[in-house]
């Protein structure tokens, strides 16, 4: 026998015309540079993401090349998103917070020959200019400021006709967009997302367990479109009918919360750096902002410790936690609550909550230790692994690294994690982070989440130092909350409930900012070089 199902290609061409066609009156909202809003719609989205597919083919864009984007959040490059796609070409997400030359070696290594790029971000691509060739250079007007000679204004650049354009039939498996790794351990490297992989991932996110992403959402886009495609939420958002809005380059505390309140958000994304200032934004004003009651917080990029669970709550805002890499499109667990749960106290569910998750349907989890699988009881470590229809099996120029991918066609995380009974996995680490004090690993991740819930405690980032006797030790890197104080000693009281004692760090320093990636996550590359000389105090 066999299946009698039609064979349709998957393809974000697909929710392109299912986003104009159900839901062409949903706004699209920008925040533009100057703090005004641009407001679009799905139907215009259509419209301009043709044209600029069009244009793309006139000027020569070949299916299956990349164009590479160098932009903030906003409905240019939502057009970005689905326009050069539908030209058969893949959307290459520039990260802006890289140095010029990670930069350079990216469009290099990519292929690039076109970039869009947005009016403020032109001195970058200036210097991107000097250091790789690109053959055009396509500016948007952000600012409404005119287009330097030598470079495509873009809205002149889509002025065609597309009205009697077609999509060029493709495979569901071939290419659509591209994102390289922030490159903190070695130079950046390509993944590669198709048609297939990004509908199914975008079905995913939006079931109800996950994101319950609908039409009556209105979901503020915090997570940059240049980071593995905004966790996959502007395609996902563009199939349900979603309302949209973006930040644009503004994304401190206050402006986020007007953001919030203006458009009464009821789903935003962001990591949890994002998430701190926000909290410490409200704990300030409690009452000056009136945000939607029950609005849900993506988060992920960091695990996100159960005091930041709690003090949301307190607001009436949810925090739906998650795990994900760019090599997973990105999107891998989310944590949601099982009605075997719904008895227990909040202080067992933020427990629960606090945890990365359960896999998505379609993606796989294994814990491999050196003897093999480990078992899912919760206190078993090993490397996380993943497959599944959106988990890469290779890079770009790089298809076969088995440092990367196994015999076997799991990906291997370099995430260090256990899973429980139930299915919950929970990230203990990352490989290069855990300290091995004495024979015995601890956990960074845990620390700082430990620490990051004391209420003078800003944030916190946790690293080995060397010791002569027991090989390392962990030191806590605190940043205070503004206004508050706390010691060494205190922090060591608060925590003891929680660890054993060889496992408490003896060593504490405070310093005003802690240094960051790209993404917004810890750098702690940055803070083991800093403190490299540090004498630790455990005897």
């Amino acid at each position: 026998m066999r299946s009698t199902m039609q064979k349709v290609p998957l393809s974000t061409n697909h929710l392109l015309e299912r986003g104009s066609r159900y839901f062409g009156a949903r706004e699209i909202v920008s925040r533009l540079p100057d703090k005004t809003c641009r407001r679009s719609t799905y139907a215009d989205l259509r419209r301009r993401a043709l044209q600029l597919a069009a244009a793309l083919a006139k000027a020569g864009v070949r299916p299956g090349e990349p164009v590479a984007t160098l932009m903030w959040n906003h409905a240019w490059h939502m057009e970005a998103y689905f326009g050069i796609p539908a030209a058969g070409a893949v959307l290459h997400t520039l990260n802006l917070r890289l140095s010029a030359d990670d930069l350079a070696f990216i469009l290099a290594d990519a292929g690039d020959r076109v970039l869009i790029v947005d009016d403020v971000l032109l001195p970058l691509a200036d210097r991107l200019a000097a250091l790789v060739h690109l053959e055009q250079v396509i500016v948007v007007p952000t600012t409404g400021a005119a287009v330097p000679a030598g470079r495509t204004d873009y809205e002149r650049f889509i002025e065609v006709d597309a009205s009697a354009y077609r999509c060029p039939e493709l495979d569901e498996d071939a290419p659509c967009g591209m994102c390289y790794t922030s490159g903190t351990t070695g130079r950046p490297r390509g993944v590669v997302y198709s048609h297939r992989s990004t509908v199914l991932h975008s079905l995913a996110i939006s079931l109800p367990d996950c994101l319950d992403l609908s039409c009556h959402d209105t979901v503020l886009a915090v997570t940059p479109m240049f980071h593995a495609n905004s966790w996959g939420v502007p395609y996902a958002a563009t199939m349900v009918g979603a309302k949209l809005v973006f930040p644009g380059p503004h994304l401190g505390a206050e402006d986020l919360l007007d953001q919030m309140e203006q458009e009464q958000v009821t789903l935003a994304l962001g990591v949890p750096t994002i998430w701190m200032t926000i909290q410490q934004a409200l704990d300030a004003a409690p009452s000056r902002w009136r945000l939607r009651r029950g609005m849900r917080m993506m988060v992920g990029g960091a695990a996100v410790p159960q005091a930041m669970i709690a003090a949301f709550e307190r607001y009436g805002l949810s925090i739906k936690h998650g795990w994900g890499m760019t090599e997973l499109s990105p999107v891998g667990t989310l944590s949601w609550l099982k009605p075997e749960h719904d008895g227990l106290a909040p202080g067992g569910q933020h427990n629960v909550r606090a945890r990365q998750g359960l896999a998505l349907p379609l993606v796989e989890l294994r814990i491999m230790g050196e003897d093999g699988p480990q078992p899912w009881d919760g206190a078993s470590m090993g490397e996380l692994q993943a497959r599944g229809p959106w988990v890469t099996g290779g890079y770009h120029n790089q298809p076969d690294d088995p440092d990367k991918v196994t015999a076997d066609g799991w990906l291997r995380t370099g995430d260090v994690a256990c899973i429980d009974g139930e299915g919950y996995m929970r990230i203990c680490d990352r490989t290069k982070d855990l300290i091995k004090s004495g024979g015995e690993w601890i956990s960074s991740v845990d620390l700082e989440n430990a620490i990051m819930g004391h209420p003078a405690v800003a944030e916190a980032a946790v690293v080995a130092i060397r010791h002569e006797k027991w090989g390392e030790r962990p030191l806590a890197v605190v940043v205070a909350k503004p206004g508050a104080s706390v010691t060494a000693e205190e922090l060591a009281r608060f925590i003891e409930p929680h660890f054993a004692p060889w496992q408490i760090p003896d060593d504490y320093a405070f310093v005003d900012a802690l240094p960051r990636t790209s993404t917004g996550k810890f750098l702690k590359t940055r803070l083991r070089e800093d403190f490299r000389d540090w004498q630790s105090k455990t005897r």
